[in-house]
């Protein structure tokens, strides 16, 4: 296990992952610290739904360490396990119970044990409708709390999982592509949520839209080819020529 994962949240080192003779992730470094958002962007091919097939335990990497709170070896773990250490994964397809309001999709999620049945006959404590109503706050669904799921916007149906994910309290959140589909204002809304997630957890965003990489104002890396190929700021990123070469001049 490598000294250099100390006072790191998420580490990453040499991960390769192979696929019927395809190269997923080739030798694939990535470091996250405590507190810190980054935006991970790249082509079509380029290893980012693979990174985070690794990092929750879809995937198990060929070779490579992925060590999450400096020590804890994620490939020694299945997907519930990860996902009782406090990593939360939002997938691009929003999925939220439709039948149900946006109060009870949160209340479903809160962390613990929530199944249809308890929900259903046991009353909400005061500090679990204390966490929702904070949860409402953040993800902007306050005046939506008793509307059916089903009927938000494609938008709201993205805050409301993201909404899900934070009821788990989750110490990192990985959310795939937030705002494909959403309209501008959506697009804006979603930022500054993400921002405001932020300063209490840790965030890893893949995203295509580069205004809004621009707008999170977050440390960008770029995967081309399962590795990364480069690093830093967004406008860092834009100006390297060989970015411009194999995403952003296509």
């Amino acid at each position: 296990m490598s000294s250099m994962s100390n006072g790191t949240l998420l580490y990453l080192d040499n991960v390769s992952v192979t696929f019927d003779g395809f190269r997923a992730l080739n030798a694939l470094s990535l470091v996250l610290t405590p507190g810190e958002m980054r935006a991970v962007i790249g082509p079509n091919g380029a290893g980012k739904t693979t990174m985070m097939d690794v990092i929750t335990g879809k995937t198990r990497p060929n070779t490579g360490d992925v060590l999450f709170g400096g020590s804890t070896d994620l490939t020694r773990l299945d997907e519930p396990a990860i996902a009782g250490l406090g990593i939360g994964r939002k997938f691009q397809k929003p999925t939220v119970f439709e039948p149900h309001t946006v109060w009870d999709n949160l209340l479903l999620a809160l962390a613990g044990d929530r199944g249809p049945r308890f929900t259903l006959f046991a009353k909400e404590t005061a500090e679990e409708r204390r966490k929702i109503e904070s949860i409402l706050e953040t993800t902007r669904l306050t005046d939506q709390r008793n509307r059916r799921s089903g009927d938000l916007s494609h938008g709201q149906k993205q805050w409301l999982e993201i909404g899900m994910l934070l009821a788990q309290e989750p110490q990192l959140l990985l959310v795939d592509e937030p705002v494909a589909g959403m309209t501008d204002s959506e697009t804006e809304q979603t930022a500054v949520l993400l921002r405001e997630i932020n300063k209490t957890r840790s965030v890893v965003v893949v995203e295509h839209d580069m205004g809004f990489v621009r707008a999170l104002g977050v440390k960008v890396t770029v995967l081309h080819e399962g590795s990364v190929l480069s690093e830093g700021s967004i406008d860092h990123v834009s100006e390297d020529p060989r970015v411009v070469e194999v995403y952003l001049g296509r």
